[in-house]
């Protein structure tokens, strides 16, 4: 079976094909600027790439033009469109709606809507992108796979905040967390790596980009993230805040003039590492202002190690053990310095990094713990697309 997995943001669209029976990408690509001039999709297939350009007002066109490049003569890698057994939809957010992955029907798509609220730059967006696949291939099953769904096995004193329990049930503000497919691949990676089952092992996984979450996944599940009721609680991150003092954020808005939604802007888009710096949002960046002496730099990447580094510290006390620290993403599998930083001062609980191995690049699975080490470190490449695909062939 092939599995075609759509990622739709407002004004582009990432996709993938999966053979499931290797789970090799046989394609995948990415369409940028739906509705605004000068669009274009990058398309890669049967070891070529080639670039579409051509007005694409909606997703609609988008994703035709996705089926398109599929079935082209040089870069294709499908026949026709029956060759596609599904599609899988990554959708960031599921509120209390949905427990785990989910097939597409009517009613489904009608309380997809109601997730907006919770998500509305990313949830809309895929609804979009729903819509676009459905009327391109109607006879497709669909699939939702939600960055939430790993973190609904959290407890109730986990995901559970200090507010009137009568407008947690009204509202729904709770922990919901993100990165869950993320989270899920490593920690599932790292219990083969090690040779154990899932069940037996007491794991700390660090996704840490743009925007970062740790998370604790015991005996297989997760019970507890740092993201909370949006992704900007946790660590800061590139332009994130991470967590703050609720009362420091009305402080804020009076003196600076701003309503709710200019305040979350501000948070969201103006924070973090970039506004600490004064540099940059970009880890690389960071680095090496540091080197050169920023005194700025070397604060923001202080604070992100600090900050990480008591997320594991209390997940391993949660958890009442730990045996793995997992870091993946963009600046958990690329940066050595955050990861010594972040293991740094971690001795008591069992870690011990392996600096000369840290320092290297290696591609797939790499342990940079010593090899006494009784917490393992490694550094797992994420692959959240194989994850949904994963999970839409277990929903058929």
């Amino acid at each position: 079976m092939k599995i075609l997995v759509v990622n739709a943001g407002s004004s582009s669209l990432k996709y993938q094909l999966i053979d499931m029976e290797t789970e090799a990408v046989l394609a995948k690509g990415g369409v940028e600027r739906i509705g605004i001039e000068g669009s274009f999709l990058k398309a890669k297939g049967n070891g070529k790439e080639k670039v579409y350009t051509q007005d694409m007002p909606n997703h609609k066109i988008a994703i035709e033009l996705v089926i398109k490049a599929l079935q082209d003569g040089d870069i294709g890698v499908i026949k026709s469109m029956d060759e596609i057994g599904a599609v899988g939809h990554r959708v960031v957010a599921s509120g209390e709606y949905f427990k785990k992955p989910t097939l597409v029907t009517p009613e489904v798509r009608k309380t997809l809507e109601k997730t907006f609220e919770l998500a509305p730059l990313h949830n809309p967006a895929a609804a979009t992108g729903l819509s676009a696949c459905i009327e391109v291939m109607p006879e497709t099953p669909m699939a939702l796979v939600f960055d939430t769904s790993f973190h609904q096995t959290m407890p109730e004193k986990a995901y559970m905040f200090g507010i009137k329990y009568e407008d947690y049930k009204e509202y729904g503000v709770r922990k919901y967390g993100a990165h869950g497919t993320s989270h899920k691949f490593v920690s599932q990676e790292a219990a083969k790596y090690l040779g154990k089952k899932p069940e037996d092992l007491k794991i700390v996984t660090c996704h840490l980009g743009n925007g970062s979450s740790i998370s604790a996944v015991d005996g297989g599940k997760c019970v507890d993230t740092s993201m909370g009721f949006t992704p900007l609680d946790g660590v800061l991150m590139g332009t994130r805040s991470g967590c703050i003092d609720a009362s420091a954020v009305e402080f804020l808005a009076r003196k600076k003039g701003l309503n709710a939604a200019d305040t979350v802007t501000y948070l969201n888009k103006q924070c973090g590492v970039a506004g600490i710096s004064g540099v940059s949002s970009d880890f690389r960046d960071l680095d090496n202002g540091a080197k050169e002496g920023n005194a700025r730099c070397a604060l923001a990447l202080d604070m992100f190690a600090y900050q990480t580094k008591k997320f594991v510290g209390s997940y391993a006390a949660a958890m009442g053990g730990l045996d793995c620290i997992v870091f993946t993403a963009g600046i958990g599998e690329n940066s050595p310095n955050v990861r010594e930083g972040i293991c740094e001062g971690l001795e008591f609980l069992g870690v011990r990094l392996d600096k000369e191995e840290n320092g290297k690049r290696v591609d797939g699975i790499h342990e940079v713990s010593v090899k006494n080490s009784s917490v393992k470190v490694l550094v797992i490449p994420t692959n959240e697309e194989l994850v949904i695909a994963r999970e839409t062939a277990q929903l058929l």
